[in-house]
């Protein structure tokens, strides 16, 4: 027999807080950054960031979506072979990630 308990929550729509959390929350919030004992942390810096690598377990969720798109395109697309939807994912995200970074 299984003793694990398993929970899945909604991040669309998490559950309410109780007037507890809530009340910890408010006094976190009011309490001044330089309170904030961070000694057994080191300071993340330029270095740390240059060397950064994208969590390899990330996976952003799936959204089903209805896109009209050329036919050219699509029979491009299609003509790689399996997997058209996850190329076209990734155009699309290097294009997002190549504005996102234009605006830094």
């Amino acid at each position: 027999m299984s003793k694990i308990v398993k929970y899945k929550v909604d991040l669309n729509s998490p559950p309410a807080l109780s007037d507890e959390q809530k009340v910890r929350l408010e006094a976190l919030a009011k309490r001044p950054d330089n309170e904030i004992n961070c000694s057994d942390i080191p300071e993340l810096d330029e270095k740390f960031w240059k060397n950064a690598v994208q969590n390899p377990l990330y996976k952003p969720t799936k959204q089903v979506t209805t896109v009209r798109i050329d036919a050219d395109v699509m029979l491009w697309l299609k003509a790689q072979g399996k997997g058209y939807q996850t190329r076209m994912n990734k155009i699309l995200r290097d294009a997002m990630l190549k504005e996102l970074k234009s605006h830094q």
